[in-house]
């Protein structure tokens, strides 16, 4: 695993650990987003349990080991202003990729908890048809009564949300209104609950991560 620079834009210079094969040589490439009191050395815990060959996989590191401050469900202006910069770090590293050569549809945007949070709000905000979008345990960020119009459409990319129906995070009923926002959107959207799941990855989520990365292999 190696640590190279991330482009950012303003005063949140990033980092990615770098796993897998070169991303010249990966038929697709997994960006994973770690949670709060976490970094890249967590979620890139992950690969071995996906299990796939001829992956790239780069895990941006938040500033501080956290995305923002409080709750994804807090006030907005309780996260500023690392939530602004937080939600730059996706979209600027896959159009880093894009401008490498690694077109959206090959690549595949995952996260869990805090990370999956700031990957669907990053996405929601950024619709395009990537190869897929997997979240763990996470949905759209704003407080009770936000809504998200924003336009575009992910044009069939599959997104697949797990959660548990329990989690003290995150609220399943947050985990249904994202659901619906990116069916809204032309997502192609799996939801699956887990009646008293703890909060963790568990091997069925893991087996719908490998599916969605085996289709972008495959194409």
């Amino acid at each position: 695993m190696s640590q190279t620079p991330v482009p950012a834009s303003g005063s949140f210079p990033s980092r990615v650990a770098i796993a897998g094969v070169p991303i010249e040589k990966a038929r697709a490439v997994v960006v994973l987003t770690h949670g709060r009191n976490a970094g890249p050395e967590n979620i890139l815990d992950l690969v071995p349990r996906l299990d796939r060959d001829d992956v790239a996989y780069l895990a941006p590191a938040a500033q501080g080991r956290t995305w923002y401050p409080q709750s994804f469900m807090a006030d907005t202006a309780a996260n500023e202003p690392r939530l602004s910069a937080s939600l730059r770090v996706l979209p600027e590293l896959v159009a880093h990729l894009v401008t490498s050569g690694v077109p959206r549809d090959r690549i595949v945007l995952m996260g869990f908890s805090q990370g999956a949070c700031l990957t669907a709000e990053s996405v929601v905000r950024h619709p395009a048809r990537y190869g897929g979008v997997v979240l763990f345990t996470g949905g759209l960020i704003g407080p009770p009564g936000a809504s998200w119009t924003y336009g575009g459409s992910f044009d069939g990319t599959p997104i697949f949300l797990g959660t548990s129906d329990v989690d003290p995070h995150v609220p399943l009923s947050r985990v249904n209104e994202s659901a619906d926002v990116f069916r809204r959107m032309r997502a192609d959207v799996t939801l699956r609950v887990y009646p008293g799941m703890a909060h963790i990855v568990n091997d069925d989520e893991i087996a719908a991560a490998r599916d969605i990365v085996d289709r972008v292999k495959r194409a």
